[in-house]
């Protein structure tokens, strides 16, 4: 090797040992910034995370804040609520932290918390009866009710029974006088052809009453307190309504919608398809109105049912019936007053409640036809 090619050499290694050291300078400085962010990140989480577990006004100047959950709410649902109304910081840490802590069977109904809680606490008292233990009446009234399940239940803890609270809630002069305190009731209830009143006005939740001698007024009125309050709650939405569909018509879709849906997702479709056929002045043909009008539940509707003479059945009459044929939770009247913009015009519920939709009546009888023995043979299981 000459001279040159000597010093050509060494001009190159020294080049590769610069640049090897250059990228190992690199690589360490890439590495030392990584494990940083990290740490940084870390660190960061961590301290969010605890703070989102801390009461939100834990120096001691909270503020008390009623909330109310409704009945089968999910931890998702029940997180949602706890944030909105500024009792957790976010609803996704504390969906995740129920999982971690595996807490579940929350309590549905009506709870006085503070904002001075944490999220242990919150926890706790929304998972524990004795959170109400000092209530001397407790129950639950489900969604889907009709009033006279709901008597039946009432008629457990108030001295009347279950003929007599009928007889009240029926009463024309007792509706006028609560006519008179809540803005969402109307003469629209008192039509002659509407059966119940009240029906579809008292809400689904979990009721507790202190008093030892629970009065059925106080009982139905704390009822139509919580409708009431959804129906201000959903004000932006009933005004969207304004000159179609009153809010007496929207509870009657909705009541048909809670009847109908399983999923919240086709709690908004199957509105959505009401509306197509009231819009095209079809008849809404749905047999839970049919059930309503003959007054007991029918667990397959058949041909002679559909003949029962009453304006609740969709399958003589057209337009919407006079009233609700049950109670409704939020989310079915929320369907039906902003129901999905869709083509369909018919559905078909399966046994395992899966719905079947369609546009045209053919499609539509060939899923009923092939559905409907599925019904026949689960009632024969269900029968033995």
């Amino acid at each position: 090797m000459s001279k040159k090619q000597d010093k050509q050499f060494m001009t190159q290694y020294e080049e590769q040992v610069s640049r090897a050291k250059t990228v190992r300078k690199i690589v360490f400085i890439c590495v030392v910034s990584l494990l940083s962010l990290i740490v940084v990140v870390g660190v960061g989480a961590y301290i969010y995370v605890s703070l989102a577990l801390k009461a939100m006004d834990a120096d001691g100047e909270g503020r008390d804040v009623h909330v109310s959950i409704p009945i089968g709410s999910s931890t998702t649902t029940i997180g949602a609520i706890l944030e909105e109304q500024g009792l957790i910081r976010n609803a996704s840490i504390f969906r995740y932290y129920t999982r971690y802590k595996n807490a579940s069977d929350f309590q549905a109904g009506e709870y006085n918390l503070s904002t001075e809680m944490d999220i242990d606490q919150l926890i706790a008292t929304l998972k524990d009866p004795s959170a109400t233990a000092d209530a001397a009446h407790s129950f639950i009234i489900p969604e889907g009710w009709t009033l006279q399940q709901i008597a039946a239940r009432v008629a457990e803890h108030v001295p009347e029974k279950k003929e007599e609270i009928l007889a009240k809630m029926d009463d024309h002069d007792y509706v006028k006088s609560l006519i008179e305190k809540y803005d969402m009731l109307t003469d629209e209830i008192l039509n002659e052809h509407i059966r119940h009143p009240l029906e579809g006005y008292l809400y689904p939740s979990r009721y507790d009453f202190t008093e030892e001698n629970m009065s059925l007024d106080a009982a139905i009125k704390a009822m139509l307190d919580r409708t009431q309050k959804m129906i201000d709650d959903k004000q932006a939405l009933i005004r969207a309504n304004e000159g179609k569909y009153t809010i007496h018509q929207l509870l009657t879709i909705g009541a048909i919608v809670e009847r109908e849906a399983l999923e919240q997702e086709d709690r908004f479709m199957i509105s959505g398809v009401l509306h197509n056929r009231l819009n095209k002045d079809m008849k809404l043909q749905v047999d839970p109105t049919v059930a309503y009008a003959k007054g007991e539940h029918l667990y397959m509707t058949s041909l002679k049912d559909l003949e029962v003479d009453s304006p609740y059945n969709t399958y003589k009459n057209k337009g919407l019936p006079p009233g609700p044929i049950a109670n409704m939770r939020e989310e079915s009247f929320m369907a039906a007053a902003d129901p999905t913009q869709t083509d369909y015009l018919f559905f078909y519920a399966r046994y395992n409640g899966e719905i079947i939709y369609n546009v045209d009546l053919e499609a539509h009888e060939a899923a009923r036809n092939k559905y409907r023995s599925e019904w026949e043979e689960n009632k024969k299981k269900d029968d033995e």
